[in-house]
């Protein structure tokens, strides 16, 4: 399998890639209601399969898909299955920004409805351990073959900083992500890393002038801590949960099926939250 990450390849050995651990069996009723949070904070991470209705997850994808006009999807293809034809038509502004259909879709009553999922607040709820609320900035992302753009490595805290570190990340993939179709991949054991430890990683970057990204290179970045990155192959209904110091990136998107997912926060209800957070995700907000 050949991957990349902003362009810049990363072979998929067992030297840089371990699976990650479902953790789904945690959340049975004969289970200590304690034993998520303590997984959570021991992996950095909680991988749960089939956690959300796949069918549901679905027809958000469709909703979404069907916003754009005619060209972006393959021909014979439906918006749930939301493959890429190629090309972004014309007319369509960039992404993210007023006017685009991510823009819009996020502040929608069917994406509201998505998030606002009682499952997920009461994970949150539970991991958190008090009542907790979601951030209104909730970011939706879309990434096709060709763009040879992922998120690079970083820790979500660099970009929230200014608000309690009590938060949870909750990433949905919004239709099946395996790795090529470009899934979140996630630094093993990083979350205890010391920051100046990777510190010196942020000078090898395509983004010199961010220092809240640690780096583009996803092999250099493993291969300095000796650590690896861990993935799954994602299907619609997973969700990830994540701590705010854990090293994560995405992987490019080579696939015809294009990446669609979700990023939705949580911290607690009398926390204080960055107040960057607290107004609707637009590509070009700076937060």
């Amino acid at each position: 399998m050949n991957l990349s990450s902003n362009g810049v390849s990363i072979p998929f050995t067992p030297e840089l890639f371990a699976p990650l651990r479902p953790s789904a069996d945690l959340l049975a009723p004969d289970v200590d209601p304690a034993a998520p949070r303590e997984r959570l904070h021991a992996d950095g991470y909680l991988y749960l399969p089939g956690l959300l209705d796949r069918a549901e997850v679905l027809r958000l994808r469709g909703r979404y898909f069907s916003l754009f006009p005619p060209g972006l999807l393959a021909p014979g293809s439906t918006p749930e299955d939301g493959v890429f034809s190629g090309r972004v038509p014309e007319g369509v502004p960039e992404y993210g920004v007023a006017g685009h259909p991510a823009y819009a879709f996020v502040r929608s009553a069917a994406f509201d409805a998505f998030v606002s999922d009682p499952v997920l607040a009461s994970l949150a709820s539970r991991l958190l351990a008090a009542p907790v609320r979601m951030l209104p900035r909730r970011i939706l992302r879309h990434f096709h073959r060709g763009t040879r753009r992922a998120s690079r490595a970083h820790v979500d805290f660099d970009y929230m900083d200014e608000g309690s570190p009590q938060v949870v990340t909750f990433w949905i993939p919004v239709g099946d992500c395996p790795p090529r179709t470009g899934a979140l991949v996630y630094l093993e054991g990083s979350h205890r890393l010391p920051p100046e430890e990777y510190a010196p990683l942020r000078d090898i970057t395509d983004r010199p002038a961010d220092r809240r990204q640690i780096c583009h290179d996803l092999e250099l970045t493993a291969k300095t801590l000796g650590r690896r990155w861990l993935w799954a192959d994602f299907a619609a209904g997973d969700v990830m949960v994540h701590l705010p110091r854990i090293i994560h990136a995405s992987l490019d998107t080579t696939t015809d099926a294009m990446r669609l997912s979700v990023d939705a926060r949580f911290v607690r209800s009398g926390d204080t939250p960055d107040s960057r957070w607290l107004r609707p995700w637009s590509a070009d907000d700076g937060a």
